[in-house]
């Protein structure tokens, strides 16, 4: 029988063991899995943009994700070439087997389809349809073959994916939201009238808390799971367990790696942080009206913080079970003694505040 389960590296569920492991990027939106710790920290690479295997030939400033594409480069500098042509006759050598393929497919393969010039007098041959059509437009036509369809406009273009982008230019991009009309000019203006207008709030339905995404709402929800998942610190050494992939990787790149890219550019704040999410997270500081949206926590009297007795009002669900028997406990009994001598500790105390106040006044 094969274990269907799957755990994030490390992922344990604390009722069952794990008998493999499995490295899954904590970054939101993204699903990549690796069976290999070196492959997720080379992954990581296309969220941090940190790369830290630096080649220290002399003169050469390049770096890269891991340590094989590292290597690779390092041939460059050696003139080593392991990758030998296997076509007879041919003594061409490469420093990486996709170049060779590359090479193969160009100058040995016979049956390629070649795209012929059809202007009298010329007759040139390209592999690529676009390179034909870029020749006609450059030397022949002198007008780019691909020209936009929308009326009144005569733009014309060497290649389609640069129509493609002019193209945006007339449609724009229509806000999605019901009965909104709003069309960016550009992406980029197209996502602050998404966030500034259709801002979204998830409230978790327990406690209240206010997410902007859902991804952060499912991971507060595991605060208030009965089989909550832990997330096991993978380096060989350290113990440490986190409740969210979010605070794993975070640990991860501040404390095993020591990396913190992202820094705060607020004038006079030199504070840097391991994950973009926390220096999102930090911005709110320095934004007084993002200040304003958090929603404000009712103020404690003296004799609730002191006595530690809450004076929230109570909220019984009405899809909870009632027990089979009339027989509580032995920690429902502790719990409600300890919640009683709370509330009478409050009790007192507020009495002592309100006579306190009385004879000062």
């Amino acid at each position: 029988i094969v274990c269907s389960l799957l755990f994030l590296g490390v992922v344990e569920m604390e009722t069952k063991p794990t008998p493999h492991r499995l490295y899954i990027c904590s970054f939101p939106s993204c699903s990549k899995t690796y069976n290999k710790q070196w492959k997720l920290d080379a992954h990581l690479c296309v969220h941090t943009g940190v790369k830290p295997y630096a080649c220290e030939h002399d003169g050469c400033s390049k770096s890269f994700c891991s340590p094989y594409h590292l290597s690779r480069h390092e041939l460059t500098h050696s003139r080593v070439k392991p990758f030998l042509c296997t076509v007879d006759g041919c003594t061409e050598a490469f420093t990486t087997n996709s170049n060779r393929a590359r090479h193969v497919d160009r100058i040995h393969t016979q049956d390629r389809k070649k795209y012929v010039c059809r202007f009298e007098g010329c007759g040139l041959e390209f592999r690529k349809n676009k390179q034909l059509k870029s020749h006609m437009c450059e030397q022949h036509t002198q007008l780019p073959p691909y020209q936009c369809t929308y009326e009144g406009c005569q733009m014309r273009f060497a290649y389609p994916s640069k129509l493609k982008r002019h193209e945006k230019v007339h449609r724009g991009y229509p806000c999605t939201e019901e009965g909104c009309v709003f069309t960016g000019k550009t992406w980029t203006e197209y996502l602050k009238h998404r966030k500034e207008q259709h801002r979204v709030s998830l409230r978790c339905d327990q406690c209240s808390k206010v997410f902007r995404h859902s991804w952060f709402l499912d991971q507060h929800r595991q605060v208030h799971s009965d089989t909550r998942v832990v997330f096991k610190c993978p380096r060989d050494g350290c113990d440490r367990s986190f409740t969210t992939t979010f605070n794993l990787q975070s640990h991860i790149s501040s404390f095993h790696e020591g990396l913190r890219p992202f820094a705060c550019t607020h004038a006079g704040c030199a504070k840097t942080f391991s994950m973009k999410q926390s220096l999102q997270r930090h911005s709110v500081v320095h934004d007084p009206e993002r200040k304003k949206l958090k929603i404000p926590r009712p103020r404690r009297s003296l004799a609730s913080k002191l006595s530690g007795y809450s004076e929230a009002k109570r909220v019984v669900c009405k899809n909870r079970r009632k027990p089979e028997s009339d027989s509580v406990s032995a920690h429902d009994t502790m719990r409600t003694a300890h919640t009683i001598l709370h509330k009478s500790i409050y009790k007192v105390l507020s009495f002592l505040t309100w006579l306190f106040e009385v004879l000062v006044s």
